[in-house]
């Protein structure tokens, strides 16, 4: 008997062909009610993939026969996963596959936050430039800088690479543990959340996004921040209070600020819009042609690794696995 999937979002058209060689195929219309058509599907579906919609308990009450959520992502907090272990329905994700792209893109967003760029093509483009550049347009240098990482995972380390090897900084970082081999490698110091903030000309966060995490940058540690620090996120969106955020950079408590994530995405209006001294990007952190396709081919590996009754690569919930 042909097993039942159901693709939510993020799937190239040609692997969608190369499950539907094996399985029965239903695709959910991005311009449609997506609820209504999950929904009408989930009751036969044993398998769902695609990512960035919330399912847990209340939207798959109905999945009698699910046996797995292949995730096109590294992030898994639009998911129940307590609920998913306890109906032993399985989770999977793709680490690694982003981690060079998304770090890439981290160091993007500090050097234009640093060095003001998409305010300065704005100056060029809407006819300002009219002589040499004085005081009130210049940037701040990297090179040689300290860059505090919080969050010292796959991605954390690929952005203190960059750092260390390409433009000569002093890494701090704070994890839930220290990382020694790392250390050694990169000559980076760990260090309490507190110490990295006042010691950091440049704040990049890249921790996952959970009870602890939630709001970890809030008024108390940006005033710890340096006058002249930058802060990054290309983690989660919550954990920054962007209202604290937006209090400092308004009253320049921070120099400025990149952001490629937000509590509430998508996002059509914020006050932090409105400010010049930050960057904002629409969640690109692995928005490259070859990384989400990628991504894509992981995630259906992991799913039919589950339907043909193996282990797969990247589960998240390990408990869910029956041996």
């Amino acid at each position: 008997m042909r097993k039942n999937i159901v693709v939510f979002n993020r799937l190239p058209a040609a692997l969608v062909q190369q499950l539907s060689e094996t399985y029965n195929v239903t695709v959910i219309d991005p311009q449609g009610d997506f609820d209504s058509q999950l929904k009408r599907a989930l009751p036969e579906a044993h398998g769902l993939i695609g990512a960035s919609k919330r399912l847990g308990r209340e939207q798959l009450a109905e999945a009698q026969n699910l046996e797995v959520i292949s995730s096109v992502s590294v992030g898994y907090d639009s998911y129940e996963v307590d609920y998913l272990t306890e109906r032993g329905i399985m989770l999977t994700n793709t680490p690694d596959v982003l981690t060079q792209t998304t770090a890439d893109l981290g160091f993007a967003l500090l050097m234009s936050a640093a060095r003001r760029l998409p305010e300065l093509d704005a100056y060029v483009k809407a006819g300002q430039w009219h002589q040499s550049i004085g005081e009130a347009q210049f940037g701040t240098d990297v090179y040689g800088k300290t860059l505090g990482i919080i969050g010292m995972g796959r991605i954390g380390a690929a952005l203190a690479k960059r750092g260390r090897f390409g433009f000569d900084m002093n890494i701090l970082y704070t994890a839930n543990s220290p990382k020694p081999d790392l250390e050694k490698e990169l000559d980076a110091a760990f260090c309490d959340l507190k110490t990295l903030l006042q010691s950091s000309d440049f704040v990049c966060l890249v921790a996952p996004l959970n009870e602890s995490t939630y709001h970890m940058i809030g008024a108390y540690e940006l005033q710890l921040m340096q006058p002249s620090g930058i802060l990054i996120n290309i983690g989660r969106g919550p954990l920054i209070d962007e209202a604290a955020l937006y209090d400092a950079l308004c009253n320049e408590r921070i120099r400025g600020a990149g952001l490629d994530v937000f509590e509430r995405e998508p996002l059509e209006a914020s006050p932090l819009f409105s400010l010049k001294n930050i960057v904002t990007l629409p969640h690109i952190g692995s928005a490259t042609h070859e990384t989400r396709y990628a991504m894509a081919e992981r995630a259906v590996a992991n799913l039919t690794a589950v339907l043909n009754g193996t282990r797969p690569r990247d589960l998240v919930n390990p408990q869910a696995w029956a041996d």
